[in-house]
């Protein structure tokens, strides 16, 4: 099983930025958890950080061409106007979940909507860090299910 982290804008500032909010753990240890996850699943997961829209972009559109078999995005701030992100998701038709480590529904009032969510299977917010590992066992879970429903 092949999936894809994507982290948008700001998450490579991870234990820098608005620590009381996303925590103070850095991207490092966030990159690491996921490797570990992999390790411990068997599979086989890409990460990707961007802070430019167009960046993000092309990498959802390499995803198409590589084999990817879901994808786990962290928009970032693009997950609330970037309707090119929302675009790109969307013509990619393999399991998608979105992944906010606060819970944007519980923060500012231009944080509640998602314009990329109604793109995406799912969507995890509000579990810190660990957000990114249930996203990786509902990915799991849906991509086995698929695979048997399709023999």
């Amino acid at each position: 099983m092949k999936l894809l982290v994507i982290n948008g804008p700001n998450i490579n500032f991870l234990g820098i930025r608005e620590k009381g909010i996303y925590g103070q753990e850095d991207y490092d240890y966030l990159i690491q958890m996921i490797k570990e996850k992999a390790e411990k699943e068997k599979i086989e997961i890409h990460t990707f950080q961007s802070n430019f829209e167009g960046g993000i972009i092309d990498r959802i559109q390499q995803a198409y061409f590589d084999e990817t078999e879901g994808i786990i995005i962290n928009p970032g701030a693009y997950t609330h106007y970037s309707y090119a992100v929302r675009d790109a998701l969307a013509s990619v038709e393999i399991p998608k979940i979105e992944v906010h480590i606060s819970n944007i529904h519980k923060r500012e009032e231009f944080r509640h909507t998602s314009v990329t969510a109604p793109v995406c299977d799912a969507q995890i917010a509000g579990l810190g860090l660990y957000g990114y590992c249930a996203a990786i066992d509902a990915m799991i879970h849906m991509i086995s299910k698929k695979e048997n429903n399709t023999r």
